[in-house]
Parts: C-alpha cells; structure tokens; sequence
C-alpha cells in the first residue's frame, strides 16, 4: 500500500488487528526491519510500518522543504489510524519524539530504540571503538561498499563486539536494506522542527527507552540523560546487542516491547 505526501508515495503495510501501533526504522533499515516485532506484536494490535523517504520501496521526487512528520502523519491517515502507539529506532525515533511533541493528540505511548534526538547534546568521541569506526567510515570517501560493511559493523555489531557477530540471514538483510539509503537520489532539503531536546520535558506519554550495551557510546550518552528528562520515562538496558535488536529477533527487546504495549 502506499500513501500520499507531497512529492511522496509512501509504501506501508498493515498486519494484525487491536489497537494500532506505529513503527519507524533506523536511518540504515527499513521497514522490513520490524518482522520480529509485527510477528510478536499482530495477535493483539494493528502494526503499521512505513518506509521513508530514500528507503525500501517508498519513491518519491525531489522536494525542498519536506518534513518526517509530515510523511508519518500521511501514513497514518492513509491507514485510518487516530492515535497509536509508537515504537521507532535510532532516526525514526528522532520522528517518533518531533511527531509527539507536534501533535500530542495522535500519540498514547513512545517505545524508543538507541533514539536519536534532534538537538540533543551529542558527545565528541574521539577515542574508542566507535570513534575508530566513524574515522574509517569518514575515510571511505566514495567506497559505498566499504560503508556498507563498516555500517554493518558499528549499527549491527556494535563497534566494541567483533565484526561478524550477527551473521546471516539477519547480516544479509541488513546489507540489502541500508544499500537503498546509501545509493538513494537526493530528496530535498528537510523543513526541520526546533530542537526537541529542550522540550523532552513536554512529553506527557508513557515512554520506554530501549538502549543495546554494545550500541554506540554517543547514542548511550543522550539516551541516559534523556530517560532524565521525559516525566516517568523508563529505560531497559538490554545485553548483547546493538543499535538494531529488533532486528536481531533479540528476545528481551521483544519481550520489552509487548509488555509496554499490553500483550
């Protein structure tokens, strides 16, 4: 199925019947990523899973001034969904948290995986694992292959555990799905919202931080001080795993996500 943003087609599915429950991928996935979850999830709730702009089978013509938000909400008219859950990753829960604070009303509970936060006081790692791998990516210049594979190593692995920890078909799939954004035609320059880190305070919902022990130490930073700042806010530090656990099937991931939700 597809939605209509702007210059968009927005490709989406919807899968299980409840109450319904928005998923928005990492910036290296897509909205395949989210099969564990649709599967755990669809026996009791209605999943909607999207893929943005530049990813998976979403196409779309250049356009100055698009917004995330926007496109999420054209998903979920398109889908006759009124307020949902939110479950998102890494970007998409930099989606998830602008979307939250922009239309309060569409939104019950926020499950937020290694979010990323628009404004957040990111750290300047210039030592450890992480560092070194964002060095070689940075160095990599056109060598799409090569990004690949160290993204596969940072996002997937996780920088501090060996590269191959996570291997086939989950490694492949992987692959498949972050060779779209890297090879993607330009879609314009996005109409950002102000910063949201400054008003995490003004989330009213339930939310629950999920953040991998192997996951990037900046990505750990922001999300432990941003547990801090959302009223009532939880997190679950989860072992093992990385940026992606979702898409690892991890089980405590999945575990986590069915009790927030109810089922």
């Amino acid at each position: 199925m597809f939605a209509s943003s702007g210059g968009a087609r927005i490709a989406y599915d919807v899968t299980g019947s409840g109450p319904d429950v928005l998923l928005i991928h990492a910036g290296v996935n897509d909205r395949r990523s989210w099969k564990h979850v649709v599967a755990r999830l669809a026996p009791h709730h209605r999943c909607i899973a999207y893929d943005m702009r530049g990813y998976g089978e979403t196409t779309y013509e250049r356009e100055e001034g698009w917004a995330p938000v926007t496109d999420a909400l054209a998903v979920l008219d398109a889908a006759h969904a009124g307020r949902v859950a939110i479950v998102a990753a890494s970007m998409g829960g930099q989606c998830a948290i602008d979307l939250t604070l922009a239309h309060p009303e569409r939104v019950s509970r926020l499950v937020l995986i290694g979010t990323a936060i628009r404004g957040a006081p990111y750290p300047t790692l210039k030592n450890g694992p992480t560092a070194e791998l964002n060095a070689q990516i940075d160095a990599a210049g056109d060598d799409v292959e090569l990004i690949e594979r160290l993204e596969a190593h940072l996002w997937l692995d996780g920088a501090s555990a060996p590269e191959g920890r996570v291997s086939n078909p989950t490694r492949a799939l992987f692959l498949d799905m972050n060779a779209r954004p890297l090879r993607a035609p330009d879609p314009g320059d996005q109409r950002e919202p102000s910063p949201a880190w400054p008003h995490l305070g003004d989330i009213t919902v339930p939310t629950l931080l999920l953040l991998g022990r192997l996951d990037a130490e900046d990505i750990e930073a922001i999300n432990e001080q941003a547990v801090e700042l959302i009223p009532g806010a939880k997190i679950v530090h989860l072992d093992g795993v990385a940026h992606v656990p979702h898409l690892e099937g991890d089980r405590a991931t999945l575990d986590a996500i069915a009790a927030f939700l109810g089922g």
